[in-house]
């Protein structure tokens, strides 16, 4: 007998209200559609956990199906039904586990902080892995569980909140924000599916300021994963919170950058403003403001995370702006017209090193400035900064053309 996988599609609670429950369960016939669309040799089982034993209905595919693999299996659940996928799992005993549980935004009320045969758990199928995205609490309780429930657990944007889901104001304000941030975790499920080439690469990270360093972007280890049905199924015995950043909107992948940037001999202290754009083989981004969470000051390196929209290839040139004050802004321009001014008074922030990684590729990058004064940032200028062995070629055809 030929064995052809089994995906089952467990929904939340269904509400009382039709037109509530018409809201809550529009993305099951896109889920539904998006598997068979891109997997094929699938079978796809919709399913109320209300109105269908999930377990049950394992237990008789074993039963009518001798030596049924149980690994063929993979449940997605989404809000209860993540939970009621474990309970099922969990349910097979000594009948051999089932190959995957996904849970979509596992629920939060009821489930947060209990034991782990009370909620989803690693223990309840051969892999679980979990996408939470609406974890920001509310009067103590949130609807997505905050804790770790898989041995794979990611949290797009921390997890707690997604970018394009409005905050409420009224009570059908409300509907909607639950809505779009709870059911995120569906459709970046779908996105996996029907993206194939923009597959989502989220990193394990301690903590949210660790990750909006970019210190956590190293996928050494197992250290990263794929977000969604192409997940890697690494098991190990702690778990793996993984984190990441998307757009509002399908296709959501974003391509992180660890920017580590060196100022020399910073004797005043400074907060400027400053603005980066980049320059890759593919094409340009556009120009984005940098945000420094402390002055700069001293000799010290300084990182921190850029992310863009689309992927602009091999990095090969930076290009800085300092936006500077109304005041620096009249001071750059009385020298401009002062001929005897020799510009040493003038606020200037010095570059010692630039290093760039790519956490999509893992390419590091260190970058040079383009001329021998382009290492000072001053107000209201422009610097430009090139790939170090861009340079270096420079001077080797600029020497080679002196001496011929």
């Amino acid at each position: 007998m030929k064995v052809i996988k089994i995906l089952c599609l467990l929904t939340k609670t269904r509400f009382s209200f039709s037109k509530i429950n018409a809201l809550m369960e529009s993305w099951v016939p896109i889920l539904a559609s998006a598997l068979k669309t891109s997997l094929g040799d699938v079978n796809v089982i919709v399913t109320d956990w209300l109105l269908q034993d999930v377990a049950f209905l394992l237990q008789w595919l074993q039963v009518r199906f001798y030596q049924f693999p149980a690994e063929k299996v993979h449940l997605i659940g989404y809000s209860l039904g993540a939970h009621v996928s474990g309970f099922a799992g969990s349910c097979l005993g000594g009948r051999g586990k089932i190959g995957q549980i996904t849970g979509l935004d596992p629920a939060g009320p009821m489930f947060e902080g209990m034991a782990a045969s009370d909620r989803l758990s690693p223990d309840d199928a051969l892999f679980v892995d979990a996408i939470h995205t609406y974890t920001q609490e509310r009067m103590g309780l949130s609807v997505g569980i905050k804790q770790a429930v898989a041995h794979v657990d990611f949290y797009p944007n921390g997890g707690d909140f997604q970018p394009g889901c409005h905050p409420f104001q009224s009570l059908m304000e409300h509907i909607q924000t639950v809505k779009c941030a709870h059911e995120r975790s569906v459709y970046l499920f779908i996105d996996s599916l029907l993206n194939k080439d923009k597959q989502i690469l989220p990193y394990r990270c301690s903590d949210d300021n660790a990750f909006e360093k970019g210190t956590c972007l190293d996928c050494r280890k197992n250290k990263c994963n794929t977000l969604g049905y192409n997940v890697r199924r690494v098991r190990s015995v702690t778990g793996k919170k993984l984190n990441h950043k998307t757009r509002s909107h399908m296709p959501y992948k974003l391509y992180h950058y660890q920017f580590r940037i060196q100022f020399v001999n910073q004797i005043e202290k400074t907060e400027p403003t400053l603005t980066i754009s980049l320059t890759g083989t593919k094409e340009d981004s556009p120009e984005m403001p940098i945000t420094f969470i402390e002055e700069i000051s001293g000799n010290k390196t300084y990182t921190f995370l850029i992310t863009l929209d689309s992927d602009v290839g091999d990095l090969m040139m930076l290009k800085f702006r300092w936006e500077g004050s109304v005041v620096n802004n009249m001071w750059s321009n009385m020298q401009t017209f002062n001929p005897w001014s020799s510009g040493g008074m003038r606020p200037k922030l010095t570059v010692g090193k630039i290093c760039v990684k790519a956490g999509e590729t893992q390419n590091r990058t260190t970058f040079c400035a383009q001329t021998s004064d382009g290492i000072y940032i001053r107000p209201s200028q422009e610097n430009v900064f090139l790939r170090c062995e861009e340079n270096a070629q420079k001077q080797r055809r600029r020497k080679t053309h002196f001496h011929n």
